[in-house]
């Protein structure tokens, strides 16, 4: 009853003021920021539908979209404006694909809220709707990941990897209009966008371990803001926030980011955690594995525990040289 009294207190005080969600303006980014909404007003009874808005923001990642992000500046392109906007008050909340997110949380601010994991594998679109591995020697691959360009390179070492960047549907294009014959994609994202009938296969995280916290819709606001915190909280999902918790640890003890091609993925099962890692070397010769156990309230000791692991197989070679 108290927590409810607070939670009443706080939408009052927030009576005439709007909720700003900040946001990226891709399709796929405006949809993860809708989903927040929905969120928000199915938890909020007091919320109604205009007391949110949702405020596009361009980030460098979506403005220079030729080169690699290793090569101007790294993951934190996709949320740094949106963040800055966040710490000046302009927006109260900012809705992100945690995948896209540094390790390490900018100063000020918090993401700690998470809703329901979607789908975290992966998936192939081919130009003539082939599978993986009907694909022909030499075929083009387009991924602009190191992670997934090694993770490729060791399932088929006569394929061709090439650059590719932009959003779904712009790598969508791309792969229809110009020289690729496959790209690989997050399965989240292409069902999300209606193209789930392009899809020419689902690969098991066996075959291609996801990106850590794929398909998470993350959830930031600003350290101190109490009134916004009673608001989001209950929009969390625990498990969901437990193993991103694991992963994203496992990224920090690594000090990875776009420049490092690792993986990793947490499964709950009867409250019991598994922590799945993979790492390879600057040169993708080299692929180190880790996989952890533990209950899953001690998610971030298994993360720490994993990263420490792979540190301790792969040394420092594990950085790609730009």
């Amino acid at each position: 009853m108290e927590k409810q009294y607070k939670l009443n207190l706080y939408l009052l005080l927030m009576k005439n003021k709007k909720i700003i969600i900040g946001s990226r303006g891709s399709k796929l980014a405006l949809l993860y920021a809708k989903r927040v909404k929905e969120n928000l007003l199915k938890n909020n009874h007091k919320l109604n539908t205009d007391l949110i808005e949702i405020k596009i923001i361009k980030t460098v990642g979506d403005i220079n979209q030729t080169e690699r992000l290793s090569e101007i500046g790294g993951k934190g392109l996709f949320s740094k404006q949106i963040e800055e906007e966040l710490l000046e008050k302009k927006i109260d909340i900012a809705a992100h694909a945690l995948k896209d997110l540094p390790s390490i949380e900018t100063k000020g601010l918090v993401t700690d809220v998470f809703l329901k994991r979607n789908d975290p594998r992966e998936v192939i679109i081919s130009k003539n709707s082939k599978n993986f591995y009907e694909l022909e020697n030499k075929s083009i691959i387009g991924t602009s990941s190191f992670r997934r360009s090694a993770q490729i390179k060791k399932l088929r070492k006569d394929l061709t990897i090439k650059l590719i960047r932009g959003n779904i549907d712009t790598r969508i294009k791309k792969l229809e209009e110009e020289k690729y014959d496959a790209i690989v994609l997050a399965i989240a994202g292409v069902k999300m966008l209606g193209y789930e009938k392009k899809i020419s296969q689902i690969f098991s995280p066996s075959e291609i371990l996801p990106s850590v916290g794929q398909g998470v819709i993350a959830i930031q606001r600003r350290e101190n803001d109490n009134k916004i915190n009673e608001i989001i909280k209950n929009l969390n999902d625990e498990n969901t926030f437990l193993r991103v918790l694991a992963e994203r640890e496992m990224l920090k003890v690594l000090g990875g980011d776009c420049d490092t091609a690792v993986a990793g993925l947490a499964t709950i099962v009867n409250e019991k955690m598994f922590l799945d890692c993979e790492l390879f070397s600057n040169d993708f010769s080299k692929k180190f594995i880790c996989h952890i156990e533990g209950k899953k309230d001690e998610a971030k000791k298994i993360g720490n525990k994993a990263g420490k692991n792979l540190i301790l197989q792969a040394g420092d070679n594990y950085k790609i040289k730009k």
